[in-house]
């Protein structure tokens, strides 16, 4: 059975984790920290968790912690993943990897010569819809990719996540980076170059983006398009959707995790129609292969080399928009 500690209780994707954690019989959550003593007493009796820490350095010098889950805001990822990886303990950290390219690359040198898994957490990658999608992609049938429509649009989130210097951006940096490492997994290749625009649309005005558009461009020639916006009003049926479109030489590939239903219309053949996932757990699925990581039985299916692709490329959003055209990649190290 392998020991983890929860970090930061400030992502609402933190009571999901636990719970995972308390239903895998791999697992034991042993220990849990977050600044806020309030919070952290509740979510102790929540989960039936008493070794309790508003110091995350604590939970890290126990012993029987072999494995960390961080889940706190996203400027302060670099911190517990850092010390964790010198404690020799693994990690899977929440997304975005980081607000920074410096910390996601000191995040990732810290986890490598501590010789620790980094996994970050795009859950996408376990959902059985896109893994199925991936799969008609690497038999062939949808052919050469030629363009990407996706979208990852939800309602505003509260506290932290409006405050740019806890959440480094919103929602551009929020959701755009589950969409853009679906693309990069799916097309087995990297962004060069970037455009967006970006604003508040909605009232009453935060001091974050709440839309967006991004247009990207791949190496070998396919164009991207993503909706990272926080649109949906409260009455939305679910937080929000994850969709995408893909066009390729051979047909399209339509995927939609509401219904959730993936269709391949090929250009000689009648549509193929798959419904997919029902009652499936992505999060479960993911803390389960994080489990079998740290047991050495299993790579990651998302690095920390991963998380900071998705960083640069909504960086570079930002960027584009402020000055009004588009931005290639990489991003100068100046500016970063």
């Amino acid at each position: 059975m392998i020991g983890v500690a929860l970090i930061g209780l400030d992502h609402m994707h933190a009571y999901t984790y636990a719970r995972c954690l308390l239903e895998i019989p791999a697992a034991r959550l042993i220990a849990i920290a977050d600044a806020d003593e309030a919070r952290l007493r509740e979510a102790g009796r929540r989960f039936e968790v008493e070794a309790l820490y508003t110091r995350y350095e604590a939970a890290l010098e126990r012993k029987d912690v072999q494995a960390v889950v961080i889940c706190t805001a996203n400027a302060e990822h670099a911190g517990p993943v850092v010390a964790a990886a010198q404690a020799g303990k693994h990690v899977l950290c929440e997304k975005p990897i980081a607000t920074r390219l410096a910390d996601a690359r000191k995040m990732i040198r810290a986890c490598q010569e501590g010789g620790v898994v980094l996994q970050i957490a795009f859950v996408c990658r376990y959902d059985p819809l896109y893994q199925t999608a991936r799969s008609l992609l690497e038999d062939g049938a949808l052919g050469e990719p030629l363009a990407l429509i996706g979208g990852n649009r939800g309602k505003r989130p509260p506290g932290w996540f409006q405050d740019p210097a806890q959440a480094g951006g919103g929602a551009v940096l929020d959701h755009s980076v589950h969409v853009t490492d679906l693309m990069r997994w799916f097309t087995r290749d990297e962004v060069v170059e970037v455009y967006a625009e970006i604003g508040n649309l909605l009232p009453p005005e935060i001091p974050v983006e709440d839309s967006g558009l991004i247009a990207l461009r791949f190496s070998r020639g396919s164009m991207g398009v993503v909706d990272p916006s926080w649109i949906y009003p409260p009455s939305f049926p679910t937080y929000g959707d994850m969709w995408m479109e893909i066009l390729g030489t051979k047909g399209a590939l339509y995927l939609d995790d509401r219904r959730p239903v993936l269709v391949l219309y090929l250009r000689e053949s009648p549509p193929l129609v798959r419904w997919v996932s029902f009652g499936a757990d992505a999060d479960r699925a993911m803390i389960e292969h994080f489990l079998k990581c740290v047991a050495g039985e299993a790579e990651p299916l998302a690095t920390g080399e991963d998380g900071l692709r998705a960083l640069e490329i909504a960086l570079a959003a930002y960027q584009s928009a402020a000055r009004g055209q588009p931005v290639h990649l990489p991003l100068e190290e100046e500016s970063t």
